[in-house]
């Protein structure tokens, strides 16, 4: 009994969709390439989330033990673009504080960019859905008027309720489109600018974290080529 309902169902939305005409597939098209973008880069900022205060403790610890390499080598292990923005800190770790925030500065503007990757594409769908909405609404709204005009006084709502179905299903489908790809849009904008607000705090309290380290006399850091030359 379940699976007659959902084969009814099927059949009746296919049923609309042919209704709808032509410009319903690439309605659809453009519905399957949100769906694919959206779910990439869910997919993305979750392979690269790290957990921030854990991540800068295990670094201070290396960083108190002098143990440089040992730093780096947990922000090379650390997937995403805030352990990359602390790596390129802690290449920079005997230079001053200026050349070292510059240093992150310049990683995070490099990393940023693939988190916006692909985004855009979502905000141009939610743009273009509608005029095709509309563009299917004017067809339908030609082939009422062509069949009007062919049937002249023997015309009746039959006649002309394929082209008005026509006109209300494409612009049903855009608009729905258009507002899915915008919630979607603002969704992953909301999650990129919490990763960036991440990335800015990682790197005020790094910066914080090498001046306490530097301070602290009884602390040695090892240089990278005096650690490749111990383990060598």
């Amino acid at each position: 009994m379940l699976i007659a309902s959902i084969d009814k169902i099927h059949i009746e939305l296919f049923d609309k969709f042919q209704q709808g005409g032509y410009v319903m597939w690439p309605l659809f098209i453009l519905s399957l390439l949100t769906l694919i973008v959206f779910i990439e880069r869910i997919l993305f900022f979750h392979r690269n989330q790290i957990r921030s205060k854990e991540f800068l403790t295990g670094i201070e610890n290396s960083l108190n033990k002098g143990r440089l390499i040992e730093a780096l080598t947990v922000c090379q292990e650390t997937p995403g673009p805030a352990s990359a923005m602390v790596k390129a800190g802690l290449l920079m770790f005997r230079k001053s504080d200026a050349e070292i925030r510059e240093s992150v500065r310049e990683a995070a503007v490099v990393e940023i960019g693939p988190l916006n990757r692909r985004v855009g594409v979502l905000a141009t769908i939610a743009q273009v859905g509608p005029i095709f909405g509309l563009l299917g609404t004017v067809i339908g709204l030609i082939d009422t008027f062509a069949e009007y005009e062919k049937m002249g006084v023997y015309v009746n709502a039959g006649h002309l309720s394929g082209g008005m179905w026509q006109a209300l299903i494409s612009t049903a489908m855009g608009l729905a489109l258009a507002a899915t790809a915008l919630m979607a849009h603002h969704y992953l904008l909301g999650r990129i600018r919490s990763i960036v607000h991440e990335m800015e705090w990682l790197g005020q309290e790094l910066l914080s974290c090498f001046t306490n380290v530097k301070a602290n006399a009884e602390i040695k850091v090892e240089t990278i080529d005096e650690a490749t030359e111990a383990r060598a």
